[in-house]
């Protein structure tokens, strides 16, 4: 802990930047008390015009109803009820979980309860990764504990990382990291975590559960640099015991298989707040397929290489890559009125603003802007930051994205500072799986889970016969 709490004193005195965001848009302050409302607990009377029928739906404490009960809402025999069509999931909600909380209109997000500004700033990765999988944060024990396991499980097997040299040098590094080298493979090499093989109950063991989620957290960033460096023409390098988790990322991309190399500690923390910031973000695309493959009892790897596939697509994680790519095309600050004007004819896409949940300031956005600045205080300055923040300006005095609320997301600073540590975007795979293990854990504890099965609206020909076609 005393190496722990000498970065985080580090990194603090090198992170006074001035608050990027106007007041107008500034979170609300909340109390420790519980949740913002009281029980919203009753009865919702659905009158059907079509029939004339009155249904009493019930509501539960938490403002939700059962969809399922929307079903006896019929027009006679031959209706088979009421269905929700919600394309993209924009108000159904399949799970209950207690892992993550958003408020995307007052720029919320919270860790069990914890405010992700508050988490970043006195929090080590392996600490916030325990509280999302386990509910609490650590103690000093369990918080030694946790790294003494991980940093047992960090090597691969041989057998995957010839699977990645066997991999095309020219693959994309998201791709190696999704398919070859994929969560996936790794269950080829630990049978004992296949429920199928061994049995459905296998996973209500605590010791087995809890050797999967030191496999994972281990091999993750392992898996995730080789992929990278055989992309890159480089050879294969292993963790190293010396180095803490973020450490041990910098030491595998950078050293070239170097033993007397040593992380720049600075950047490290900075690579350890921004695992932080992207390790869980409630129900998004990826977690939802981790739940959704889970739910079919597969096992924990297929269903987090599941996630990762998910988190490949631009929309998703890949977004960051986007930003980056778009601050290099737009190149200067005096091409951002020509470039809004395109976004605004519809002929390009924003990067970096906006977001399905966030109809404010994404509360991650402003820790990664801090942190751009403490990155370039070490490796030089990036002349693609005076166009970020001149962009951010301009966009949030601009009417046409202000009446949109599309305000910076984390992926608008968090491309730069990628970039300027030398690290593929995709590496944020790698602290999501501490959220995907979370839910995987929640899911297999829910007496409430069911496989996933969602319905369809069929639009298809009604009705026809066999006949040969000439």
């Amino acid at each position: 802990m005393e190496r722990v709490n000498a970065r985080l004193a580090v990194l603090s005195a090198h992170l006074e930047v001035s608050d990027p965001m106007p007041a107008a848009i500034k979170p609300w302050c909340t109390s420790s008390a519980g949740a913002p409302h009281g029980s919203l607990m009753g009865n919702l009377t659905i009158v059907d015009e079509r029939t004339g029928k009155k249904y009493q739906v019930p509501v539960s404490e938490d403002g939700t109803v059962k969809s399922i009960d929307l079903k006896k809402i019929t027009t006679g025999k031959d209706d088979k009820g009421l269905k929700l069509y919600d394309p993209g999931y924009l108000n159904t909600a399949p799970v209950r979980s207690s892992i993550s909380y958003i408020d995307g209109d007052e720029g919320i997000l919270r860790y069990r309860g914890y405010p992700i500004e508050e988490l970043a700033e006195n929090c080590t990765f392996l600490e916030v990764a325990y509280l999302l999988i386990y509910g609490n944060l650590p103690s000093q024990r369990q918080l030694a504990d946790l790294e003494f396991e991980v940093s047992q499980h960090s090597a691969v097997p041989q057998g995957l990382l010839d699977i990645i040299q066997s991999m095309p040098q020219d693959a994309h590094p998201s791709g190696a990291f999704v398919s070859a080298a994929a969560m996936s493979a790794l269950s080829l090499f630990y049978p004992d975590a296949n429920p199928s093989h061994m049995g459905q109950d296998i996973y209500k063991s605590k010791q087995v559960r809890d050797k999967q989620i030191f496999r994972i957290l281990g091999q993750a960033p392992t898996i995730a640099a080789n992929a990278f460096l055989r992309t890159s023409g480089k050879p294969p390098v292993l963790p190293s015991s010396n180095f803490s988790y973020a450490e041990n990322v910098l030491y595998m991309l950078d050293s070239m298989g170097d033993k007397s190399y040593k992380p720049n500690p600075r950047l490290a923390r900075v690579l350890d707040i921004i695992f932080i910031l992207h390790a869980e973000h409630e129900m998004n695309c990826s977690t939802a397929a981790a739940r959704h493959l889970a739910s079919s009892g597969v096992d924990v790897y297929a269903a987090i290489s599941g996630a990762v596939g998910a988190l490949y697509g631009p929309l998703h994680g890949g977004a960051t890559d986007a930003v980056s790519k778009m601050l290099s095309e737009i190149g200067t600050v005096e091409n951002i009125p020509d470039f809004f004007q395109c976004v605004k004819n519809k002929k390009r896409r924003l990067s970096g603003f906006g977001h399905r949940v966030y109809k404010n300031y994404d509360p991650r956005a402003k820790v990664v802007k801090k942190l751009a600045y403490e990155v370039f205080s070490i490796v030089g300055k990036d002349p693609l930051i005076e166009v970020a923040v001149a962009l951010e300006k301009a966009a949030l005095s601009d009417e046409y994205f202000v009446k949109r609320k599309l305000y910076p997301n984390v992926d608008f600073y968090s491309g730069l500072v990628f970039r300027a540590m030398g690290i593929p975007p995709q590496f944020i795979a790698v602290p999501r799986m501490a959220g995907y293990l979370a839910h995987w854990l929640e899911s297999l504890d829910n007496p409430d889970t069911k496989i996933m099965r969602p319905q369809q609206v069929y639009t298809g020909v009604w009705l026809r016969h066999y006949a040969p076609v000439n």
